[in-house]
């Protein structure tokens, strides 16, 4: 069986309908590229790239976009350049530990055409997570041979600064400073719109998406003057960005880093700027927070407050977020979690939920609400919408303001998902997958494709009235203000994003 048989399209949402019974024919096939090279050389306005698997889907990996200076803004690289030596892993952006190869070097994109030469098909470009400290196109879970293949689509995955190297705000030394990480995206996009249409992609229809901070970097780039025309749609999973750091925070936190840094960021080893990511917050405490920044110059809004911002408010929005997503941010034997008992719980969820509510207030109301519900059941409850999902109900309810008609939402709540658990399915890229996995991988990867063709995943868009939501599960619905009692318990007081 071919990975396009076994990734083949079922459930297929339409007319507005929404899914139900999701059943699988067969299990889902994770994609093993052959490492072997094709006869599939594309000549694109910047040159000549060259393909490294063929099958259902092509691949062609390590093309660098760009090249920069340390703290420096991006240089666009307009000249075909495909380094073979990377090909079966780009370089990630310096980070704490040693997960990925790493480099500050790190300006490369992947692109996967479905097999069949195709012309104006869909594009879909995908920006990692890692709360803009962290992460990598890399993991195996962000292939994107499946999603072409299924969804006869292009698609280009990401990898650019990060942390410091793309954050940390510098404004009088480098000008560009703050938002380095932003720009080394909109490099990227600038690529897209020279080359893609060589590789069989629509230049006019091109959808971002992105999990954790790459919904954030998505948010943030919704409000970025120079992102606008580079992309025609967006999608959002679990992550979101409200408001940016404020230029004053964003100053404490340099202040801070420099302390712990203690040399000059332009000169020092790339081993000690990661080491510096340690020193302690000074406005959310914790360690230091480093992400896009409020400076006037390429930022000029907060993305998300006080309103949707009027640049991309005709662009279709698909916002999505996991029923438990806290449930992958503390393990049961945790600092937080461990011992965790009625007589604590208070105490243990103030500092997790990220907004100023009296703790024994919120756990009395939950307690009440959930009676049956253990002291672990009820942190979960409690934290995930007052951490995770709260920033997507403000962005869901500021575009449904702006009355474009235009907004799509989601939850995943299949197998009580949390945090992450939607990357494999929107890709197709989990292994050994269960027929259900296998149907609920496939649905996902159907309305997104959906959506990135037609602007319209399927179901009907969220509004202030009705506020409806698609809740994908094994058996998946459309249900009307799902979480609506959360919503309003935390609706009694502003929302802030966290580092500004």
């Amino acid at each position: 069986m071919s990975a396009a048989e076994g990734w083949h399209r079922r459930a297929v949402l339409a007319g507005g309908a929404a899914l139900a019974g999701v059943a699988a024919t067969s299990p889902a096939l994770a994609y093993e590229p052959a490492a072997r090279l094709c006869l599939g050389p594309v000549t694109a306005p910047d040159g000549t790239f060259e393909a490294r698997a063929c099958g259902d889907a092509w691949s062609y990996p390590a093309i660098r976009y760009a090249r920069a200076a340390r703290f420096q803004a991006p240089l666009p690289v307009t000249v075909a350049e495909q380094l073979r030596e990377l090909w079966s892993t780009i370089p990630a952006s310096p980070q704490a530990g040693d997960t990925y190869q790493q480099s500050e070097d790190c300006h490369f994109l992947n692109v996967w055409v479905p097999a069949g030469g195709r012309r104006g098909l869909p594009v879909m470009v995908y920006f990692h997570g890692g709360a803009y400290s962290a992460g990598s196109v890399s993991d195996p879970l962000n292939d994107g041979a499946a999603l072409a293949a299924s969804g006869d689509v292009v698609v280009v995955t990401v990898n650019h600064r990060l942390n410091a190297l793309g954050y940390l705000y510098l404004p009088e030394q480098f000008p560009d400073s703050g938002n380095l990480g932003q720009l080394d995206l909109i490099a990227a996009l600038a690529w897209v719109q020279r080359n893609i249409a060589a590789f069989g992609g629509d230049t006019g229809n091109v959808t971002l998406f992105g999990q954790s901070g790459g919904g954030a970097k998505i948010a943030t780039l919704m409000a970025m003057p120079a992102a606008k025309g580079l992309f025609h749609k967006a999608i959002t999973m679990s992550g979101q960005q409200v408001t940016a750091s404020g230029p004053k925070n964003a100053a404490k936190r340099t202040a801070a880093y420099l302390a712990a840094l203690g040399e000059d960021p332009a000169s020092a080893p790339v081993e000690k700027l990661i080491a510096a990511l340690g020193a302690p917050d000074p406005v959310l405490g914790g360690r230091v927070y480093l992400g896009p920044v409020l400076d006037m110059r390429h930022l000029k809004r907060h993305p998300f407050w006080p309103d949707a911002p009027e640049q991309s408010a005709d662009i279709p929005m698909l916002l999505g977020n996991t029923i438990a997503e806290t449930r992958a941010f503390y393990p049961a034997e945790g600092r937080v979690l461990k011992g965790l008992s009625w007589d604590n719980l208070a105490e243990r969820i103030g500092p997790e939920m990220r907004v100023d509510l009296e703790p024994g207030w919120v756990v009395a109301q939950f307690r009440a609400r959930y009676p049956e519900a253990s002291p672990a059941e009820l942190f979960h409850r409690i934290v995930t919408p007052a951490r995770s999902w709260r920033g997507q109900v403000e962005e869901a309810e500021a575009r449904a303001r702006g009355g474009r008609g235009n907004t799509w939402v989601y939850q995943l709540d299949f197998e009580n998902a949390q945090h992450t658990d939607d990357i494999g399915l929107a890709f197709g890229t989990t292994a050994g997958q269960s027929p259900a996995h296998a149907a609920m991988s496939a649905a996902v990867m159907d309305a997104f494709t959906r959506f990135a063709r037609t602007g319209d995943p399927g179901w009907p868009t969220y509004d202030l009235d009705r506020r409806q939501t698609m809740i994908f599960d094994r058996e998946s619905r459309v249900e009307g203000d799902p979480r609506r009692w959360e919503r309003e318990l935390f609706a009694r007081v502003p929302y802030v994003q966290s580092g500004t």
